[in-house]
């Protein structure tokens, strides 16, 4: 067996034992709002005698849930700013997010990259064209819209040949209004009755426009350099 194939059967083998202890356990009753609001009180005391210890383990959960597209990445978010505040809630999901999300990235181009980038060459050459010209402008606006699922993203650019890297700082750059506006959202969670009073219409027009703005300015740059080149033509002619 090749190195590469024994590589996707482990990711194969960890990604079954954890989705199967997800729903063994039966973990997403934990991951729900009302959940959150009953046990905020207790993990406050609790947060602020075993501050780094609740830091951590709340950063590697997150880390996990976000890289294995599990159901309660939103929930977390509002526990971040209910729990650690917005400073520290801010911190700790941005970072979390963007390392759950390359993961997710990776194992998607491990386990799918290949056959995918073969089966269907024909229909991503035009994707990956236009990220090798606009990658980080359109990732950027993709983080920054709310209307596309984080797991599609991650899976979906996972299947393109950009670079984890450049995927990973872009994501947290550009999911970074989004994760602010959960987060704070978290630190007034008793006003906050379901994830969907979080993102009303008027926020999600506001974080659209705000994420086609670079892909929007990035096309127009090339017609803004040539109205401003051709007045001196002009008068070169004469």
């Amino acid at each position: 067996m090749s190195a590469r194939n024994a590589t996707r059967l482990a990711i194969v083998a960890v990604l079954i034992v954890a989705v199967g202890a997800f729903v063994w356990f039966d973990l997403g009753t934990y991951l729900n709002l009302g959940y959150l609001k009953e046990a905020q009180v207790n993990s406050l005391a609790y947060v602020q005698d075993h501050f780094w210890r609740s830091a951590l383990v709340f950063f590697l959960i997150y880390v996990l849930v976000a890289g294995l597209s599990l159901p309660g990445a939103a929930i977390m978010t509002l526990a971040g700013g209910a729990v650690f505040g917005l400073f520290w809630g801010l911190l700790f999901v941005s970072f979390a997010s963007s390392l759950g999300a390359t993961a997710a990235l990776l194992m998607a181009r491990t386990l799918l990259g290949d056959w995918v980038q073969t089966r269907f060459a024909a229909q991503l050459e035009s994707v990956n064209e236009g990220l090798a010209r606009d990658g980080a402008f359109y990732l950027f606006s993709v983080r920054m819209v709310p209307l596309f699922p984080f797991f599609v993203v991650n899976v979906v650019f996972g299947l393109t040949r950009i670079s984890a890297g450049k995927f990973y700082w872009v994501s947290q750059l550009g999911m970074l209004p989004g994760t602010f506006v959960f987060v704070l959202a978290g630190t007034a969670l008793a006003r906050v009755t379901s994830v969907s009073d979080v993102l009303s219409p008027e926020l999600i027009g506001a974080l659209t426009l705000l994420g086609l703005f670079p892909l929007l300015a990035r096309k127009a740059l090339p017609y803004l350099k040539k109205l401003k080149t051709e007045p001196a033509d002009d008068l070169k002619d004469d």
